[in-house]
């Protein structure tokens, strides 16, 4: 499998998950702005959105969308329990967890990376992004991770996501228990292997 990523973007999220599924894949970096492989190929060739991530099978199929890519990679390795099983209401509480995300908090810091927004629009999007994190970081009161006690894929979606606040100067202060929880989540080996691989570690 190969991993088509750019440092530090939503990509990281299912790098994380290979890491912690202990399965062999390889990296290529992205320019997203030049729509580039660090190989030189046209990356519009390989994922016609534009965007990272996507995940390239021993067949040449493509999947992107990193909430559907995470839980294959995730199901490649039952044994690891990265999601519950199939059928179980945890399952389904991991997907709405990484729904969640997707809508809400990794859609809500858009504004704040686009230079063309206006300040009421960033303002507008911390606000929404401070009620969205609020409500999270009340859920993980009591918890390790999203589920509980055990880490799963939501949670290396999550931890990508509130990466980002520290790029757009957005202060997670406020909440104490999201500044704990990103400490849990980096100090997992598989994270520090995918954050150091990204040049996002020394």
């Amino acid at each position: 499998m190969k991993l088509y990523f750019s440092p530090g973007a939503c990509s990281l999220s299912p790098h994380i998950v290979l890491q912690e599924a202990g399965l062999d894949f390889t990296l290529e970096r992205v320019d997203i702005r030049a729509r580039q492989t660090a190989g030189g190929a046209d990356f519009l060739t390989i994922n016609s959105k534009g965007y990272v991530p996507a995940l390239e099978l021993k067949d040449g199929t493509v999947l992107t969308e990193g909430p559907a890519i995470v839980q294959f990679i995730a199901d490649l390795v039952p044994d690891r329990q990265l999601v519950p099983a199939h059928g179980t209401l945890e399952r389904y509480q991991v997907i709405e967890w990484l729904n969640f995300i997707a809508t809400e908090v990794h859609k809500g810091f858009g504004p704040l990376f686009r230079p063309n927004a206006t300040e009421d629009m960033k303002e507008a999007a911390r606000s929404n992004l401070g009620n969205r994190l609020g409500w999270i970081a009340a859920r993980l009161d009591g918890r390790d991770f999203l589920m509980g006690s055990r880490f799963t894929v939501a949670d290396a979606y999550l931890f990508t996501a509130l990466g980002w606040a520290a790029f757009v100067n957005f202060d997670l202060a406020p909440w104490p228990a999201l500044a704990a929880y990103q400490q849990r989540v980096a100090s997992r080996p598989a994270v520090q292997q995918a954050l150091r691989a990204e040049g996002l570690l020394n």
